[in-house]
C-alpha cells in the first residue's frame, strides 16, 4: 500500500475535478451559445440539429478508434491538448462573426473539431478515476459522485450564466468566454496530474505499428461483448442519450423561445435541472455504498424519462415544467455515478482507456442523430408530436432494466466490497467481466 494512500492524498483528485469543472462548464455555454446562435441568424430547427449532428458525429468517430492512441501519447497530454484545440475552435465561430465571413459550412466544421476532440479528452481524464480515488483513499463511488457532482455544478453554473450571458451580450460573446475557459482547464488539469504515473504513456509490449493498433483496438471492443451488463448499459444509454440530445439541442430551446421568455427562461430552466442534478449526485456519493444499486438505478432512470416531455407537450407554463425538470435533476444525479461505479469495477486499469473509448462509442452512435430527427419532426410534424414521440420511446428505453434480469448483476460485487478503488487499481490482466 503506498504513502499516498496511507496519507489520503487528495490534492490530485481535487485539482482534476476543479479542471473538469472549468472545462464542463465552458462546453455548457457551447451548447446554450451556439443552438441559440443558429436560431437566432436562421430561426431554423432543422439548422440547429444540423449543427448538433456535425458536432457529435466526430465524438463518436473519435471514441470508436482513440482508445489506444490515448494510451500511447498518455492521458495528461491527450487532456490538455484536447482542451487547447477546443478553445481555438470555439473562439473562431464568433471571431469570423465578427469579421463578417462566417458561413454556415463553417459554423459545422468548426463545431465537428470540438467534438473530434473533445471525446478522447473526456475519457483521458475519466479513466484515471479510481486511480485518484485509491490516492485519496475513499470508496469509488464517492469519488464517482463527486467526479459526476463537478460535471453537474458546471453544468449548473454553464445554464446560469449562459442565458444571461446571451440576453446581456449575445451567443457570439459567450463562446468567447467558453474559449477561455478550456484555455483555464487545459494547464489546472496537467498540473494536478502531474506526478501520476497512470497519466503518463503507458508502456507497450507491441511497438508502434498498424498490426498493435488494430489489436489493441480490438481489445476493448472484445471485453465490452463479453461483458452483459455493459453491453445492457450501452444499449440503453446509446438510445436515451440519443433522445436526450434532441431534448437540449432542439426541443427545450424551441419550447423556451416559443412558449416562454426564451434564451433566460431556457438558462433558468436548465439551472433548475442543474442544481438538482448536482444534489443528487452528491448525495448518492455520501450513501451510495449502502445502496443496492439495480433499485435505485431503475426507479431514478423511470422518473428521469418520460416526464419533462410529457409536460413540455401538455402545458405551455413555465412553473410546471421547472418543477418537473428539478425532480428529473435529482433522479439524473444518481445515473451516473452508479453506471461509472459499475464500469470501473468491471475493467482492469490496463484496459480502462480502450474499453471506455468503446463504450464512449458506442453509447454516442444515436446520439448526432437525435437533434438531427428532433428538428426535423419540430418543423415537419410540430413541437408537440415531436415532444410526445420522443416520450414515448423514452419510456420505452427506461423500462429495460425492468424486463431484464442482467441488469440486477449491478448488486453483484455489492455495495459492501466498494470500500476504497485500491481493489480496481490492483485487477491483473485476468479480471473477469461483470
Amino acid at each position: 500500500m503506498s504513502e499516498d494512500f496511507l496519507t489520503g492524498d487528495r490534492r490530485p483528485l481535487t485539482t482534476v475535478l476543479a479542471a473538469n469543472l472549468v472545462s464542463i462548464t465552458g462546453s455548457c455555454l457551447t451548447y446554450m451559445g451556439v443552438p441559440w446562435f443558429v436560431l437566432q441568424s436562421t430561426g431554423s430547427a432543422t439548422a440547429a440539429g444540423i449543427v448538433a449532428f456535425c458536432t457529435l458525429v466526430p465524438v463518436v468517430l473519435a471514441a470508436l478508434v482513440g482508445g489506444p492512441v490515448i494510451d500511447r501519447i498518455g492521458r495528461r497530454r491527450v487532456s490538455v491538448a484536447s482542451d487547447l484545440a477546443c478553445g481555438v475552435a470555439v473562439a473562431a465561430i464568433p471571431l469570423l462573426q465578427f469579421a463578417g465571413v462566417l458561413r454556415f459550412w463553417m459554423l459545422c466544421v468548426l463545431m465537428a473539431l470540438t467534438g473530434l476532440f473533445r471525446s478522447p479528452g473526456e475519457t483521458a481524464r475519466s479513466v484515471l478515476l479510481p486511480t485518484l480515488a485509491a490516492r485519496a483513499g475513499m470508496p469509488l463511488s464517492r469519488a464517482a459522485g463527486l467526479y459526476d457532482g463537478a460535471a453537474r455544478c458546471a453544468a449548473l453554473t454553464g445554464s446560469a450564466l449562459g442565458g444571461v450571458l446571451i440576453a446581456a451580450l449575445g451567443a457570439e460573446s459567450v463562446l468567447l468566454v467558453d474559449a477561455a475557459t478550456f484555455v483555464v482547464a487545459a494547464p489546472l488539469f496537467a498540473f494536478g496530474v502531474r506526478d501520476l504515473p497512470e497519466a503518463q504513456p503507458q508502456r507497450q509490449v507491441e511497438a508502434t505499428s498498424l498490426r498493435a493498433y488494430r489489436h489493441e483496438l480490438a481489445e476493448g471492443y472484445r471485453f465490452l461483448a463479453a461483458t452483459p451488463l455493459l453491453l445492457g448499459l450501452c444499449l440503453m444509454t446509446l438510445v436515451t442519450r440519443g433522445l436526450d440530445q434532441g431534448w437540449s439541442a432542439v426541443l427545450l430551446p424551441v419550447h423556451a423561445r416559443e412558449e416562454h421568455g426564451g434564451a433566460i427562461d431556457l438558462g433558468l430552466l436548465n439551472a433548475a435541472f442543474g442544481i438538482c442534478a448536482l444534489t443528487g449526485a452528491l448525495v448518492y456519493g455520501a450513501i451510495g455504498s449502502r445502496l443496492r444499486r439495480w433499485p435505485v438505478f431503475t426507479i431514478a432512470f423511470l422518473v428521469a424519462g418520460l416526464p419533462r416531455f410529457a409536460v413540455a407537450a401538455l402545458t405551455d407554463r413555465f412553473a410546471p415544467l421547472a418543477v418537473i425538470m428539478a425532480v428529473e435533476g435529482l433522479a439524473f444525479g444518481v445515473l451516473n455515478p452508479i453506471m461509472a461505479t459499475v464500469t470501473y469495477e468491471a475493467v482492469p486499469e490496463e484496459l480502462r482507456s480502450r474499453v471506455l473509448s468503446t463504450t464512449t462509442a458506442a453509447t454516442q452512435l444515436v446520439t448526432p442523430l437525435g437533434g438531427l430527427a428532433a428538428g426535423f419532426l419540430a418543423d415537419s410534424a410540430g413541437l408537440q408530436s415531436a415532444l410526445v414521440t420522443f416520450g414515448g420511446v423514452y419510456l420505452l428505453a427506461t423500462l429495460s432494466p425492468v424486463i431484464f434480469p442482467v441488469w440486477k448483476r449491478m448488486d453483484r460485487s455489492g455495495p459492501s466490497h466498494d470500500t476504497t478503488a485500491t481493489s480496481l487499481s490492483s485487477r491483473g490482466t485476468g479480471a473477469r467481466p461483470v
